[in-house]
């Protein structure tokens, strides 16, 4: 994003401008309004925000600049799509329009999936094969911007990455974050809610880990949601039907037929899910060890299942 062309006038002082800013945000309703105009004051002026504390003044240029970035949050544009950064865990991700935001209750998800894949005990039991003496074999089902993705590939020694995404938009941004990462990862074009692809399908029963972070907002939330959130997040990464768990069903199912056995599933789901979830996966049959885990607020966030070794064989069948 260029900032309006002004070129001359006197610099202005950063700490009277950084004090406006914050109190039209706040005005307007931004939740962090004074470390969102640090960071746009950064991005104004081309520098990390941690190295704002050694500047005492604007150009002119950046001040305009940094101007036009406010009124733009003020109308509740998100920050990540001014700066078209998102930061996630160790990555900086490229995001914009058509691309759902991560979020930082994803983290702690990727945080206990990754603690849950390298340790022996969460996936092994005397009834169930150990992992074997290779990377692990890891899925993203809807990947949006790689988040999950490029965290599980550039944190798990070896893993062997496969990003799942139907949106042609999210696709573009997914795509483009792989390519900027150089790590090892495969993308796939496929709907999770419909038939897996022939090059999904080839993973039937050999995947290690699936972790997911599926639209699932009830749609009778659709007036409740910031403007951020409903204007700008695109509806098929945030909306999951009546109860919010239409395409977290479509998850389980992909995920008992993909993992093999004594395989992890990871799936995010709203706070008000803690009970519905693990409901989903026992009520499936196929799945052992369900639990429900808190974010870091202490909210209900995500449900953890491991695949059955045995049993249950006949129903995954029944869905190809």
């Amino acid at each position: 994003m260029i900032g309006p062309s002004v070129t001359r006038g006197p610099a202005a002082a950063l700490a009277p401008q950084l004090a406006q800013a914050a109190e039209r945000l706040r005005a307007a309703g931004v939740a962090s309004p004074r470390a969102d105009a640090e960071q746009l004051a950064a991005f104004a002026l081309g520098i990390s925000r941690s190295r704002l504390v050694g500047v005492d003044e604007l150009p002119a240029q950046a001040a305009a600049h940094l101007d036009e970035l406010v009124g733009r949050r003020a109308r509740r544009e998100p920050l990540q799509h001014l700066t078209g950064l998102a930061g996630f865990r160790y990555l900086d991700l490229a995001v914009g329009p058509g691309v759902f935001i991560p979020r930082p209750e994803t983290e702690s998800v990727v945080g206990w999936a990754i603690a849950a894949l390298t340790s022996p005990p969460a996936l092994t039991s005397p009834s169930v094969p150990s992992l074997e003496p290779r990377g692990p074999v890891c899925v993203d089902l809807c990947a949006g911007s790689g988040a999950i993705t490029l965290s599980l590939a550039g944190e798990v020694p070896g893993a062997r990455v496969h990003a799942v995404e139907v949106d042609p938009a999210a696709l573009d941004w997914l795509r483009r974050n792989v390519a900027a990462s150089r790590l090892p990862v495969t993308v796939h074009e496929a709907d999770v809610t419909a038939a897996p692809t022939a090059s999904l399908a080839r993973l039937t029963g050999s995947v290690d880990l699936i972790v997911s972070n599926p639209p699932y907002l009830p749609d009778a939330d659709r007036d409740e949601v910031e403007p951020e959130v409903g204007e700008h997040d695109p509806p098929q990464a945030l909306w999951g039907g009546a109860d919010g768990l239409d395409v977290v069903r479509a998850v389980v199912a992909l995920a008992a037929r993909l993992l093999r056995p004594g395989g992890l599933l990871v799936v995010e789901h709203a706070d008000g899910h803690g009970a519905a979830a693990p409901g989903l996966l026992r009520a499936d049959g196929r799945w052992v060890d369900v639990a429900d885990h808190p974010d870091l607020a202490g909210r209900d966030r995500f449900v953890s299942g491991r695949r059955q070794a045995g049993g249950g064989e006949r129903a995954t069948a029944e869905e190809g």
